[in-house]
């Protein structure tokens, strides 16, 4: 296996790709960590940190909207989720590129 923290630290950030497309924040680390993680250090278990991170979200944002309908919190829950997109995978893309290790609060673990 080859270290590379530079792929790590880009899987870590393809989940903005969420903001853009609206997908592609799953798809792409899903592929990355499908198809490195027997050759990369460290891939399979970032990998199974963003994958789980990203269906938490999902199902987060599933459970809000009978929350906006039965009492308008569910936008709160919404705002929360789009901030917790933001920004851990920033921050811990930079955990990543300082050899730290990352951590997504609020996660359930699909993956282990």
């Amino acid at each position: 296996m080859r270290e590379d923290k530079q792929l790590l630290v880009m899987t870590h950030l393809s989940q903005l790709l969420d903001l853009v497309t609206g997908i592609g924040g799953f798809i792409v680390p899903l592929v990355l960590w499908l198809t490195q993680k027997d050759k990369v250090a460290g891939m399979d278990m970032h990998g199974k940190m963003i994958i789980n991170f990203q269906i938490s979200l999902f199902l987060y944002s599933i459970l809000s909207i009978p929350l906006i309908i039965l009492f308008g919190l569910g936008i709160l829950l919404l705002v929360l989720i789009g901030l917790l997109a933001l920004v851990l995978p920033i921050l811990n893309a930079i955990k990543v590129s300082n050899d730290e290790i990352p951590y997504y609060p609020l996660t359930i673990q699909f993956f282990k």
